[in-house]
């Protein structure tokens, strides 16, 4: 059931386009299977009113960021920068192979960059 899921996602990705100025934006790739993954988000009263992505790669990539993008829209800034590797990996709900990591948090990494950036602050050691 969960792999229809991630193929769903895949498939049928939510949020997935471009924003029209975005308040912040980020665009990271993972040079080890070729994955693309930019996220713009807008930033109302302190919340993300609006969360999409644009990219390429493999289902696994596409899907979290596409599940991600849905889980974030509505939630203050702060709560979202908060957001922990292990909560996106129960969030994706399959088991995800040591050699699939990189690619399952891409769209994540990408997210909290744009987080740093509309707080203002670094990305912490012992980030993904």
């Amino acid at each position: 059931m969960y792999q229809e899921m991630i193929l769903d996602y895949y498939r049928n990705p939510r949020h997935f386009g471009e924003l029209d100025s975005p308040d912040v934006q980020h665009r990271e790739a993972n040079p080890l299977c070729g994955d693309i993954i930019e996220v713009q988000m807008k930033v109302k009263n302190g919340a993300v009113n609006q969360a999409c992505f644009q990219g390429k790669g493999c289902a696994i990539s596409q899907a979290a960021v596409s599940m991600l993008m849905e889980h974030v829209q509505g939630k203050p800034v702060s709560e979202v920068h908060a957001f922990s590797k292990e909560q996106m990996l129960d969030l994706l709900g399959i088991p995800v192979s040591y050699a699939r990591l990189k690619c399952a948090l891409l769209g994540f990494k990408v997210m909290k960059m744009c987080t740093c950036k509309h707080l203002g602050r670094e990305l912490g050691e012992g980030f993904a």
